[in-house]
């Protein structure tokens, strides 16, 4: 909005601070603090009451100034702590938080089973090979299932007709061993 292009920040926000990523003690979360109140009850929560009331942090603009002050305190809070108990007082606090999962944990969640985001295509070597789904679900048109990948060379044939090749040159081709 002020017409500058803000720095790198990794996974952090620009301009709204806290809203990153923190590790806890078993793993990642993120927090998106949003508000001033949201701040506040975030440091209650985390035993640094005093650090909400502190006049650099007390407002949005400052965290953002402050930003390398800032971090590292809760950082230091948020790695004493288990993830799911974490997360859990989090949300009970009314701070938007969540898990930074890794792929077992992805493939695993209720919601991303629920939702088909798993599904298992049919391959000849490998027999049910699990694929990632669609997330987009439409109810006329449904999303037709992934295939399995191509065997090597599967549909060479194919690529290079579409390329422009005959038959007579594909054979050509076949037998110097270029394909």
């Amino acid at each position: 909005m002020g017409g500058e292009v803000p720095a790198r920040q990794g996974n952090a926000h620009a301009n709204i601070v806290p809203y990153q990523v923190f590790a806890v003690a078993d793993g990642h979360i993120i927090v998106a603090v949003g508000n001033d109140r949201q701040f506040a009850r975030l440091c209650e929560l985390l035993g640094l009451a005093a650090l909400g009331q502190d006049a650099r942090f007390a407002t949005n603009a400052g965290r953002v100034r402050h930003r390398d002050a800032l971090i590292p305190v809760l950082q230091q809070a948020f790695r004493a702590r288990d993830r799911h108990a974490c997360l859990a007082s989090l949300e009970a606090a009314g701070i938007p938080c969540g898990p930074v999962n890794d792929l077992a944990e992805v493939f695993a969640d209720p919601q991303v089973r629920a939702r088909g985001m798993v599904v298992d295509a049919p391959h000849p070597h490998a027999g049910a090979l699990p694929l990632v789904g669609s997330p987009i679900k439409l109810s006329v048109t449904p999303v037709q299932p992934p295939s399995a990948p191509p065997l090597l060379g599967e549909h060479t044939d194919e690529v290079l007709r579409e390329a422009g090749y005959g038959d007579d040159e594909i054979a050509v081709l076949r037998a110097r061993g270029a394909i």
